[in-house]
């Protein structure tokens, strides 16, 4: 084992490999919980997400570990599987609705152009294009989008709606074709209390830097929420095995005639465009925290490696039926704990195995522990803002546009789509006008493309 993994060259050994391994394990074992939470509501069975959840995250996790040798975990990850929900609620109230089985199908199809992204090197190509404050507002967009799911799910945020006909002042169209507007929750409601509890909770433990502090939180709440009354664990646990039953297993349920009957283009492309950024941080932050990058040539090595483990995962995992399948930045508290090698990656991906024959608990989490959860983590992804240059307004125009038009329109492609075109009229206009210091805004040729393919598909297909 420590040849296999080089554990002397890399100045650990198998115990703090373990232990490192469990801690990561910690720290994303919510996901177990939150992802099957997210994707039901989009049609696809619980039972089945948490199969094809613990099943993703424990195969590719450990792929990380045997093939690339690199204490990453990798697990469905959190603002894909909310853009997958929305898309086919929003396409609910639309004249060509969207099937769980075709958001799958784009998802694959979206991991097959990753893999062919990463083989032909076009993929580095893209991530030298995009300007850095973008592809951090991408990661703030994303966890306001996050956290605005959580608070609606547990009715901390109530949104009223009514058709589109009369327009009241103050109110505001959202994808799904009506006119909105939002409320404060019913603060009556035991689940309402119970998430601000879980945000107390989580936040306290987060503070005392208790390792594995989101799922703790989570199962505090659990607790608390059975001892009030909030869950019946004899009906939650009805009909639950200790054994899985992988016959329910959504196993390649895909839609391929669908997906170009409905022309999920779009979709495709954005689920492609934020794994790449998405990927990119978390792989290069996990690995200057690792120490791999102290040798430039044999860091970008690795990385690339790992690059491909990720692609392939965004395609198996969508093959096991969930949502893409990306690496995941809580890696780092692991790497924290001393995690160096691929034994770490090993580890949490047993961990997850082991999950499958946790379903029964996992049926009794209530939506008020995993909305806390989520909530949490939009102020993690919401870190990345300190990095945006706000002074300087080519900037950050487009990284506001980014970050607001996420939330506020509900939809991860329109911020992406409105960050990238006002960044390449304001960089260009800077660079025309002779006002900017000679080579401050590169616009990439590649963002040039990515410009003219938004704007053309927006006054040729409209907003989606």
């Amino acid at each position: 084992m420590d040849r296999f993994f080089r554990l002397k060259e890399l100045g650990t050994n198998v115990r703090t490999e373990i232990m490192a391994g469990l801690t990561t394990f910690m720290t994303m074992a919510y996901i177990l919980a939150v992802n099957p939470g997210i994707l039901s509501s989009a049609g696809l069975s619980f039972y089945s997400v948490f199969l094809a959840t613990a099943l993703a995250a424990g195969i590719f996790t450990i792929a990380m570990g045997l093939f690339v040798n690199f204490p990453v975990a990798l697990a469905p990850g959190m603002g894909l599987n909310a853009f997958f929900a929305s898309t086919i609620l929003a396409s609910a109230a639309t004249d060509t609705p969207i099937s769980p089985a075709m958001g799958l199908t784009a998802v694959f199809i979206s991991g097959i152009i990753f893999i062919i992204l990463t083989v032909t090197q076009i993929r580095q190509m893209l991530l030298v294009a995009v300007p850095d404050s973008l592809k951090h507002a991408i990661t703030v967009g994303i966890g306001l989008f996050i956290a605005i799911i959580g608070l609606k799910n547990s009715g901390l945020l109530t949104v009223a709606v009514q058709p589109m006909n009369d327009v009241p002042a103050g109110q505001f169209t959202n994808l799904l074709g009506f006119e909105s507007v939002f409320h404060l929750g019913n603060l009556e409601v035991a689940g309402v209390w119970l998430t601000i509890i879980g945000l107390f909770l989580i936040g306290i433990l987060m503070v005392m830097r208790v390792p594995g502090a989101i799922l703790i939180g989570m199962v505090l709440i659990t607790i608390l929420a059975i001892l009030v009354g909030e869950v019946n664990v004899a009906e939650a646990l009805k009909g639950q095995s200790w054994t899985p039953d992988f016959g329910q297993l959504n196993f390649w349920h895909f839609d391929f005639a669908g997906v170009i009957e409905v022309g999920l283009i779009s979709v495709i492309l954005t689920f492609t465009f934020v794994e790449l950024f998405d990927t990119f941080g978390t792989l290069v932050g996990t690995a200057n925290r690792a120490g791999v990058m102290k040798n430039p040539e044999q860091g970008r090595k690795k990385i690339g490696k790992a690059m491909f483990v990720d692609a392939v995962a965004v395609s198996g995992g969508a093959a096991l039926g969930t949502s893409t399948v990306t690496a995941f930045v809580e890696s780092s508290a692991g790497i924290a704990q001393g995690g160096r090698s691929g034994l770490t990656a090993v580890t949490t991906g047993v961990c997850f195995l082991l999950a499958l024959f946790l379903a029964p608990l996992v049926a009794l989490v209530p939506s008020a522990a995993t909305s806390a959860a989520l909530i949490i983590v939009g102020v993690l992804m919401m870190q990345s803002v300190k990095e945006i240059d706000f002074s300087d307004m080519v900037y950050a125009i487009p990284a506001f546009l980014t970050i607001t038009f996420m939330p506020f329109t509900y939809n991860i492609a329109n911020g992406i789509s409105f960050g990238i075109v006002s960044y390449v009229v304001l960089a260009s206009v800077a660079n025309l006008s002779g006002k900017a210091e000679k080579g401050k805004y590169t616009v990439h040729w590649l963002m040039w493309v990515l410009a003219v393919l938004i704007v053309a598909r927006y006054v040729f297909m409209g907003a989606a």
